[in-house]
C-alpha cells in the first residue's frame, strides 16, 4: 500500500523542504484551500476533499468529495478518516500547521488518533517534523538540531531517553510540567526515545 500524503490549507512557506519528503508513489489527497500548495508542490491530486468555503472547487479529473459546510470533522480530519477507511497504513501530514492555533491542535491530535489504530504517521511543517512514541521505541539522528518530548494525552511515564544531552530514566513527563522541550541528540549517535506507559509527542527540529 502506498503512503498517504494529507495537505491541509496552513502555510507553507519551505516548498523545497517538504518536496524533497516527497515520493512520486505517494497517493495525496488535497483538503480544501490546500489546494493552494499543489503546483508549488508539483504532485497531481488522488483525492480532493473539501466542502470549499475557503478554496473554490476546481473541477478537474481527480476524484473529489464535497463535504457539508456544517458537519463535525475538518476537512483535514474527514480526509484522513477516508484514507483510513481505503486501507492507507501510513500518513504524511503537511499543510496543517499554521496561524490557526484551534487547527494546529486539531491536525496534532491526528497524530495519536493514527497512532491509536496502529497507523504510521507524520507531520511536517517548514522547521520540523512531528510523530508519536508510544508502543515502539523512536530513534532520533543527531542531523536534527534539537527534539521536544510532550505530553498531549494525559500519561507519559516511564520515559527514558538515551544518547542525548539530557538523558532520562524511567521518568514521568505530565501535561502540567513540560520539562522535556529542547534535548540534543549526542553527536555521532541516535537517541533512543521509549515510553513505557502513555504517549508523547515527539517534535524533531532541523539543523
Amino acid at each position: 500500500m502506498k503512503r498517504c500524503v494529507i495537505v491541509g490549507g496552513a502555510g507553507i512557506h519551505r516548498y523545497d523542504v517538504i518536496r524533497k519528503c516527497l515520493s512520486p508513489e505517494d497517493d495525496v489527497i488535497f483538503c480544501d484551500s490546500g489546494l493552494n500548495h499543489m503546483e508549488a508542490l508539483g504532485v497531481v491530486p488522488s483525492l480532493i476533499v473539501g466542502d470549499f468555503d475557503s478554496h473554490e472547487n476546481p473541477h478537474i479529473s481527480a476524484e473529489t468529495i464535497v463535504l457539508p459546510r456544517e458537519k463535525d470533522d475538518t476537512d483535514t480530519v474527514y480526509a484522513v478518516k477516508e484514507a483510513v477507511r481505503r486501507g492507507y497504513e501510513e500518513f504524511l501530514l503537511i499543510g496543517v500547521i499554521g496561524e490557526r492555533l484551534d487547527h494546529t491542535l486539531g491536525n496534532v491530535s491526528v497524530l495519536l488518533y493514527l497512532d491509536s489504530i496502529g497507523k504510521r504517521a507524520r507531520i511536517l511543517d517548514d522547521y520540523s517534523e512531528m510523530e508519536i512514541v508510544s508502543e515502539k521505541p523512536v530513534f532520533v539522528s543527531d542531523s536534527y538540531a534539537f527534539f521536544s518530548l510532550l505530553n498531549i494525552s494525559g500519561e507519559a511515564a516511564g520515559v527514558t531517553i538515551r544518547n542525548a544531552r539530557y538523558p532520562l530514566e524511567n521518568a514521568e513527563i505530565t501535561c502540567e510540567y513540560q520539562y522535556g522541550i529542547s534535548n540534543e541528540v549526542l553527536p555521532g549517535t541516535d537517541a533512543e526515545i521509549s515510553v513505557a506507559r502513555g504517549k508523547l509527542l515527539l517534535i524533531k527540529i532541523r539543523a
